[in-house]
């Protein structure tokens, strides 16, 4: 069974996991430009009306390297007053009769496409900026994030002009038909997991769609979104119509959810947060899309392929230092094959090497900061006090910088918080099951609903439990892939919408029915 990901720089791990490494890996390795440990940072400031700008106040924030927990630079630090001024930007180039509002459909995705040309010739740099802010290996950030950014970019470009309403046969002498208009002013707040490849996710649809954005990246993570509201300027999209405001989330964020001329907010991040934007977001009636936790179950059948499905949950879990939100934090495995499963699983754990994030060779990297750092230990030691059987990590990796050792966890049972709560670290739970009906009630026994995956060879037995779990992603076979013509999104405390693939453009359009009467209807 072959690996379907996107995510080609998995595969090399996937290689190195189960031991078919030597000269296949060190060749692709080796195919990688060489990456920029030292880039300089340009793009400090605040990006509004295609202008660099410091912010009103005059503040900073510093953003930190994890791997090393020093000071990369100091960035403009937005707020309301500088939210105000980015949404009145973006409010003047979505008036009637603007540049951007009269330019054709097919226009708006040449300037699409060539954002991702620009992004594809920094692509170095860009992976660079994601491996020092973010903390990822540059081998995943190059070969995984951009290229998946790249075709995100692409494939919204093609749909520009392919948004359109129908005729509408209707009683009595009327013509009627529909317009799919652009919903407006568009507020984005994205996380700091996936820095470029979530502002592709929320910038591209939107952009295709006809609409003007202001964004807020993530605190943590502003140097790649910053960099690409450069080249969006570059491109050529007019002023306005991409407006980057970095700062804090109670400050900028909110602003941004308050602004009664913003009229929709598509958020990524906790639940914890998505229930306070939508709850705020209600003043003003504004539409909203959340895509937001998880405490995602696999589930190992004792016919699946066991080696395979032992890779599987590797990056099920594993990948981006689990800080994703659809990790594959439950693994439940059947009574038959558990012992095994676990044997193997510690074997392939022990194996992934933590370290400098710019090592070719490294599999993880660090947490984003000492936040999170803190909460994973945290969840482990809970783990460790509930009675959970630790096989492997557990601890932090070396002296310095945010790492966490890969950690694997046995004897799991459903009432532990490190089966409840969604840790966002490497931290795996492996449970025991029995029967297919006591596995669909177990790990459908959660708040969250964002994805699920299952391993068998049985296809009758796939399609129940795909169809049984309530789940916005459900993988057969395979886990984690992000291509843009998927829609993603959750169930439950997961979210509301759905981002990628054609569902997302719902998010970014209003529905206008026109009527017109007619002298006489003819068919």
């Amino acid at each position: 069974m072959k690996m379907l990901s996107l995510f080609v720089g998995l595969t090399r791990r996937l290689s190195n996991l189960s031991g078919r490494n030597g000269a296949r890996y060190a060749s692709a390795a080796a195919a990688l430009p060489a990456p920029n440990r030292s880039p300089d940072i340009i793009h400090k400031q605040i990006f509004i009306n295609n202008e660099w700008v410091d912010s009103v106040s005059g503040k900073t924030f510093a953003t930190i390297n994890p791997a090393t927990e020093e000071t990369i630079c100091h960035i403009a630090e937005g707020d309301k007053a500088d939210i105000d001024k980015a949404v009145a930007a973006a409010k003047k180039a979505f008036t009637l009769g603007s540049e951007w509002r009269t330019m054709d459909a097919s226009d708006r995705g040449r300037l699409l496409n060539r954002l991702a040309d620009l992004i594809e010739r920094d692509r170095p740099l860009l992976a660079s900026l994601e491996c020092i802010d973010n903390g990822k290996p540059y081998r995943d950030a190059f070969n995984g994030d951009m290229e998946l950014t790249i075709r995100h970019y692409r494939y919204y470009a093609g749909w520009a002009d392919k948004i359109h309403g129908q005729t509408i046969p209707t009683d009595g002498n009327f013509f009627v038909y529909t317009r799919h208009e652009p919903v407006g002013v568009v507020g984005q707040i994205i996380p700091w997991n996936f820095p470029a490849l979530m502002q592709a996710w929320k910038l591209a649809p939107a952009l295709a769609c006809g609409t003007t954005v202001v964004m807020k990246p993530a605190e943590q993570t502003p140097l790649t979104a910053l960099h690409i509201a450069e080249l969006t300027r570059e491109a050529g999209f007019p002023p306005g119509v991409v407006n980057v405001v970095p700062g804090y989330g109670p400050t900028a964020g909110g602003a941004l959810v308050d602004h009664p001329h913003v009229n929709k907010i598509a958020f990524t991040g906790s639940t914890e947060i998505g229930k306070i934007i939508q709850q705020r977001a209600g003043a003003h009636v504004k539409r909203v899309t959340l895509e937001l936790g998880g405490k995602s179950p696999v589930i190992v059948f004792d016919d699946a392929d066991l080696d395979y499905a032992v890779q599987q949950c590797q990056v099920a879990l594993f990948l981006n230092q689990g800080q994703c939100c659809t990790a594959g934090s439950r693994i439940f495995v059947q009574a038959g094959i558990y012992d095994e499963f676990v044997k193997r699983t510690v074997a392939a754990t022990a194996a992934r090497r933590a370290g400098d994030p710019f090592d070719l060779t490294i599999d993880q990297g660090p947490q984003v900061d000492g936040d999170q750092f803190n909460k994973i230990l945290d969840l482990i030691q809970s783990g460790v006090n509930e009675g959970a059987s630790i096989k492997c990590g557990g601890r932090r990796h070396g002296d310095k910088g945010f790492f966490v050792q890969p950690t694997v966890f046995a004897d799991v049972t459903d009432g532990m918080r490190i089966a409840r709560e969604e840790i966002f670290g490497p931290v795996m739970q492996i449970l025991k099951f029995s029967t297919l009906d006591e596995v669909i009630d177990r790990a459908s026994d959660t708040n969250y609903g964002l994805a699920a995956g299952v391993f068998t060879r049985d296809i009758e037995k796939a399609m129940h439990l795909s169809h049984s779990l309530p789940a916005g992603t459900v993988w057969v076979n395979c886990y984690d892939i992000f291509n843009a013509q998927i829609p993603f999104g959750g169930y439950k405390e997961s979210g509301v919408g759905r981002d990628k693939g054609q569902y997302a453009l719902d998010n970014y359009t209003e529905t206008k029915a026109v009527v017109c009467s007619v002298i006489q209807k003819n068919s």
